[in-house]
């Protein structure tokens, strides 16, 4: 409409862009769309009424999303694709070897013309500043699917995950507000955690950094006590201004860093690009293997449990296999094993990859707001 001015284009590029609600209402609209996608998805009976089932928002109708992606994928790929389809949408998969960008074409001629073309960008990259530049010319949304700096969208998969193993971390009765959806099964409240990042100040910790402390939950984090495993400045600089600081402890023993932890994270030692520092950064992280043994002796809750964004190494967590076990055998918590054992939520929080990129898919490209799932269930509390 001619006079009216025209709306600025969001972008995420991490989620300490995010309020707290905000990063709320997102991982309550994941676990909505998961709710009313699992049937669709189901085996259909014969005679099952399907005009009963509830469509999942539609709002990437006829809308093409391009996967950007110059790094190696199968989660956030797979999420990304799956997710669009049932949005009503379809993704565009670019690979480096796909497009002329990096070789006959620069970074915002590239944005221009796949944002007029496509509905929105989901790029996974090198340097951060690579993102920056094409949400910097893009006339599209741009959703950073991984940077050097940031992974905002594992964050999310992960608080997903917690919210809905809840019951493991207490046994007090749920209160969780129906939101008047009451055939649908609510996202459990979450107490404020103790969690633990053993490992290297990568993308996964930094979203870390900036969420968990501005949601009630306290972080302890070991890395060696050398500048290069510590974060990089324009990501403490984020962590202060967020004030998420106090809500951080930060030190070289994996052993006091799980000290009352309820969960115990790690991540690769060894990132996308770092393949010939291996043998440095092996022997830097040597006694950071998260085990039985290693919580067990720094305190860690009887109950915790373990997430990995993966791909994982076995130097990163044990996942030895308790041969004289009978086969399908359900170990104990005091098993040594922690990766295939009760402890790890690896594989939920694999598959909620899907729930929560659909998620931002449907109101970052679909509504052009995210705070718009945190006003739909403020309403429907109200």
């Amino acid at each position: 409409m001619a006079g009216r001015a025209a709306k600025a284009v969001p972008h995420l590029m991490t989620l300490a862009d995010l309020s707290p609600s905000q990063i709320n209402g997102i991982v309550s609209h994941a676990h909505y769309l998961k709710q009313i996608s699992l049937p669709w998805l189901s085996p259909q009976q014969r005679g099952a009424k399907v005009s009963k089932l509830r469509m999942p928002s539609q709002s990437l109708f006829s809308k093409t999303i391009a996967l950007l992606f110059s790094k190696r994928s199968t989660r956030t790929r797979l999420s990304a694709e799956t997710s669009a389809v049932l949005l009503g949408g379809k993704a565009l998969f670019l690979g480096k070897d796909d497009i002329q960008l990096g070789v006959n074409e620069s970074a915002r001629d590239t944005a221009r013309v796949i944002g007029g073309m496509c509905q929105g960008i989901f790029a996974r990259v090198g340097e951060h500043s690579e993102i920056e530049e094409l949400a910097q010319h893009s006339p599209v949304p741009v959703l950073n699917a991984l940077s050097s700096l940031w992974h905002p969208t594992q964050v999310l998969a992960d608080l997903l995950t917690l919210h809905e193993h809840a019951s493991s971390f207490s046994h007090l009765k749920d209160n969780t507000p129906n939101h008047g959806l009451k055939h649908l099964p609510q996202l459990p409240s979450l107490r404020p955690l103790t969690i633990a990042y053993v490992g290297d100040s990568a993308n996964v910790l930094h979203d870390m950094l900036v969420t968990y402390p501005r949601l009630g939950h306290t972080l302890r984090v070991a890395s060696p006590d050398d500048p290069k495993y510590r974060p990089p400045q324009p990501v403490w600089d984020r962590v202060l201004k967020l004030g998420c600081d106090t809500g951080i402890w930060w030190g070289p023993d994996p052993r006091e860093a799980v000290r009352g932890a309820d969960v115990v994270v790690t991540d690769t030692w060894i990132s996308m690009g770092q393949e010939a520092e291996k043998e440095e950064r092996v022997k830097a992280f040597q006694g950071y293997q998260v085990t039985e043994a290693l919580c067990r002796e720094g305190g860690a809750n009887d109950q915790w449990k373990f997430l990995h964004c993966l791909p994982r190494k076995e130097h990163e967590v044990d996942d030895e296999v308790c041969n004289n076990l009978p086969p399908f055998h359900i170990h104990s918590p005091r098993s040594s094993q922690v990766f295939y054992g009760p402890r790890s939520l690896v594989f939920p929080e694999s598959d909620n990859r899907k729930w929560t990129i659909m998620a931002v898919f449907d109101l970052l490209f679909g509504k052009w707001d995210l705070s718009a799932a945190d006003s739909a269930l403020r309403q429907k509390s109200g």
